[in-house]
């Protein structure tokens, strides 16, 4: 038998990408009732923009010690407690009467997510060869963009049912009790691929394992002082890659209102994104597996600064309600679509190849802060110099970074994660 037997994720993928679908799915039905319900509650525009912030905030506050506390307690303890968390932050939700409430809860339900995401990243980058690492990472970065596909439609039709904004919040309130119970009833797949790995070792190899396994744990701040080197270059990679990728669902719709679309076209388009950045979340992973990691991270990042010096052109030079103007806006956003699919899961694969194999949750909480921090700064950048300048001048710096960004991936990638680590 082979070696990398023990490691197929076959009879354990249900437990293992089941309960992030399941949170996607909730999270995503949340998130656009976030600055409907804060307004509701009395808070200014400014103020729901505000609390719907909170939960990036509450995720890059979460980010770091999430990684601390995986490492300490296990990724499916660690999946409960977030699932616990979560379901706090939504009950607060619920019964919130004034925006502040509403903003705590908000605030938690971030937090929550930073843990449970990485407790599923860390198992992945424990357990999972490289030879198809990608692709495992690929589909779990799927589960995720299908749950944040699913929730919006899903938030709808309960908003039709019922006739209320909050009931929404039930939605992730229910998704996060049944990921409790996933969690609990199926196996714990970190257990059983220990303990296959286990049983397929000749007496050497067990000797070494306990040996890796009784090295003492360095700590998060001494985890990230050892790798401080590759976190500041690839960390500021991440964070372009994740800021390119928070400022195409930004850009989109501020484009299409200046192109004067109606909210029923803008949806439209963006919905049809969404599915084109969907369908290609594997064929990324089979890219990164088979020909390297650059093959993906590159032509993604390339075609997300192109694109957005395209939006750039097309609003500046395109006339409000002109039927060609529209046409080309329409090409962008899939074209901004096929390039971020290109680049599904590359984030979370960098991090798995950069991270200690024998202790990954304090590196990877901190890896994941650098690309959770690229994602907050580059909406609020784009806002500022839309207001400072013009849209098209926004999308023409943050379409250069991301060519720059590029141009650093292409530095940096063959230093830390050289060729062999990804045959």
């Amino acid at each position: 038998m082979s070696s990398a037997a023990p490691f197929r994720l076959g009879s354990v993928a249900l437990p293992v990408y089941l309960p992030s679908l399941l949170f996607a799915i909730g999270e995503g039905a949340v998130i656009p009732v976030i600055p409907v319900d804060a307004a509701r509650l009395g808070g200014s525009l400014a103020l729901a923009g505000f609390i719907s912030a909170l939960i990036m905030v509450g995720t890059l506050i979460g980010d770091i010690p999430s990684g601390w506390i995986v490492a300490k307690v296990g990724e499916r303890n660690a999946m409960l407690g977030s699932a616990v968390a979560a379901l706090l932050g939504l009950v607060l939700c619920l019964v919130a009467a004034v925006p502040a409430v509403l903003g705590v809860g908000v605030l938690l339900i971030g937090i929550a997510t930073a843990s449970f995401a990485l407790a599923r990243q860390a198992f992945m980058t424990t357990f999972v060869p490289r030879s198809y690492r990608a692709r495992a990472l690929s589909l779990l970065g799927g589960m995720f963009r299908a749950g944040y596909f699913v929730g919006p439609f899903l938030a709808a039709a309960v908003i039709g049912l019922t006739g209320s904004t909050r009931a929404v919040f039930g939605i992730h309130a229910v998704a996060c009790v049944v990921v409790a119970i996933v969690l609990l009833v199926l196996p714990d797949p970190s257990a059983v691929l220990a303990e296959r790995r286990s049983a397929l070792l000749t007496d050497t190899q067990a000797i070494r394992v306990a040996e890796a396994g009784g090295t003492e744990r360095e700590g998060l701040f001494r985890t990230i002082a050892r790798h401080r080197s590759v976190l500041a270059r690839m960390g500021l990679a991440a964070a372009l890659i994740g800021g390119l990728r928070s400022s195409r669902q930004v850009i989109l719709p501020l484009a299409g209102v200046a192109l004067g679309l109606q909210e029923s076209g803008i949806a439209l388009v963006v919905g049809i994104a969404g599915a084109v950045d969907l369908a290609l979340f594997f064929t990324s992973g089979q890219i990164m597996d088979r020909f390297g990691r650059l093959w993906s991270a590159l032509p993604s990042m390339i075609g997300l600064g192109l694109g957005h010096l395209a939006l750039a052109v097309v609003v500046l030079v395109g006339a409000a309600g002109s039927p060609t103007a529209v046409a080309w806006f329409v090409a962008v956003a899939i074209g901004m679509s096929l390039a971020n699919g290109v680049g599904s899961g590359i984030l979370m694969t960098f991090g798995a190849d950069l991270a200690p194999r024998h202790d990954p949750a304090p590196f990877l909480g901190a890896y994941r802060f650098t690309g959770d921090a690229g994602n907050a700064a580059a909406p609020l950048a784009l806002s500022a110099l839309t207001a400072v300048f013009s849209l098209s001048a926004a999308a023409v710096v943050i379409g250069a970074a991301g060519l720059v960004g590029a141009g650093l991936i292409a530095r940096w990638v063959p230093r830390f994660i050289p060729r062999a680590a990804r045959a």
